[in-house]
């Protein structure tokens, strides 16, 4: 794209107010380095995305006269001088970030809280904002405007009348009315994807958990379930779900618990009498695979997809971030392995970062593990953390070779691989010319 056209840079005064800049282009950043985004990543901000500001953190723009890159800590208004803030945009699920906000991260002086942070600039040509983002989903059953708060209450109301003793009903109620969580809503909604969180405990300790962190960190988005269901009380929940529901999924694993994996034995026997319950639907099980003999069971007990997350194919970087305890990323690749070869959709929850990602160690070493385990599909979800800090304890220096590249070029490779953002029902596990599948057409 010609620089004459690049978007502009975008900046918030203190109440938050956001402008942009007469003449400052819009930057990037990959990794810790601040770049112009590339023409075929600058997509029209979707539709549901939001904007907000990153508190007393200086955006970086492109300088076109001094052909450079600058920190804009003021910008003058007439006779006045104010002091600005960067802005950045929260996308809309099913879109992939390839750029973090341009900013000097070094003067934020909060912890950020568990969002994505996607950079974004003002295109003139076109009028609105634009974002560097890929498409990876056409899935539009989790947009906000599908969400209408105003309907669910009485439904809650009744589905809680009708199972009054059951725990689990009572943690998903919370979910959807406090926590606004959509999969929680669609069990009321009753509708597509059902989640059956079951675990209090977790064995690992990743630096992004949205339902348990330290004290010296940012704040939990939620707090995990206290209790683990019984079986009754999921397939008294979960059944009815599957047969009535359209496009019917119920899925372990959950952002209100720990990890699922550490009441398999539970979730053994739920999924067996759901699976003998009912011929319809996907039961999908998420979880960080730490327990391969755990995977096996389940898949036996009748799991028909499986999702395991992953921040790096790296041991190194995945332990940096998941801190496992108890077991070892070996174990985590050999569940992968296991789910493929027990005939399940296998898909990778792929927590990813600009500059992490996209490094060209990392590619390489997902070339390697797509190869070794033969997984169907990477979920290409935007890692919720603070970019400054992850980029830290990752150790990153320098940058990657492009989000977008990084696609192409496993794609390349590996033509059968899907991209995606959500978990499918099983119908959909393998759709007609899903070889050549992505970039999606808008």
């Amino acid at each position: 794209m010609r620089r004459k056209s690049l978007p502009k840079l975008l900046y918030a005064d203190s109440q938050g107010n956001i402008y942009d800049h007469p003449y400052l282009t819009m930057a990037g950043m990959n990794g810790d380095q601040a770049v112009l985004p590339e023409s075929v990543e600058l997509i029209p901000l979707p539709e549901d995305s939001r904007l907000f500001t990153i508190p007393n953190t200086p955006p970086v723009a492109w300088d076109t006269r001094e052909r450079r890159f600058i920190t804009v800590d003021r910008v003058k208004e007439g006779p006045r001088s104010m002091k600005v803030q960067a802005v950045s945009a929260f996308m809309a699920p099913g879109y992939m970030r390839t750029l973090l906000p341009a900013c000097d991260y070094s003067k934020k002086k909060v912890h950020l809280p568990l969002w994505s942070y996607t950079a974004v600039g003002w295109d003139e040509e076109r009028e609105c904002f634009v974002v560097a983002a890929s498409r990876v989903d056409d899935n539009e059953n989790w947009l906000p405007r599908n969400y209408d708060d105003r309907k669910l209450d009485p439904l809650v109301r009744k589905l809680a009348a009708t199972f009054p003793e059951n725990r689990l009903l009572t943690q998903l109620a919370r979910c959807a009315v406090d926590y606004h969580c959509f999969a929680a809503k669609n069990l009321f909604f009753r509708r597509w994807e059902a989640p059956i969180p079951t675990s209090p405990v977790c064995n690992s300790r990743c630096l992004g958990c949205i339902s348990l962190q330290p004290s010296d960190c940012c704040p939990s988005n939620h707090e995990r379930i206290p209790f683990v269901p019984t079986p009754d009380e999921i397939v008294e929940l979960m059944l009815p779900h599957l047969e009535e529901a359209p496009e019917p999924i119920v899925s372990y694993g959950q952002g209100c618990e720990g990890d699922p994996i550490m009441q398999a034995d539970t979730i053994a026997v739920a999924t067996r009498r759901l699976k003998e319950g009912s011929t319809r639907g996907t039961v999908n099980f998420n979880s960080n695979g730490s327990f391969p003999d755990r995977v096996r069971m389940l898949c036996d007990a009748g799991m028909d997809s499986m999702r395991f997350s992953m921040n790096s194919v790296q041991e190194e970087y995945y332990n940096r971030y998941y801190r496992p305890k108890g077991y070892r990323f070996a174990d985590v690749v050999e569940s992968v392995k296991t789910a493929k070869q027990r005939g399940l959709f296998t898909m990778i929850n792929y927590l990813v970062s600009p500059g992490v990602t996209d490094s060209e160690s990392e590619v390489d070493a997902l070339l390697r593990f797509i190869d070794h385990t033969g997984v169907d599909m990477l979920q290409m979800r935007n890692l919720s953390i603070d970019p400054a800090f992850y980029n830290e304890r990752m150790g990153v220096q320098g940058k990657g070779i492009g989000m977008y590249r990084m696609l192409e070029k496993v794609k390349k490779t590996f033509p059968k691989i899907q991209y995606g953002y959500f978990n499918r029902t099983r119908e959909k596990f393998y759709p007609e010319g899903y070889e050549t599948g992505w970039p999606i057409k808008e």
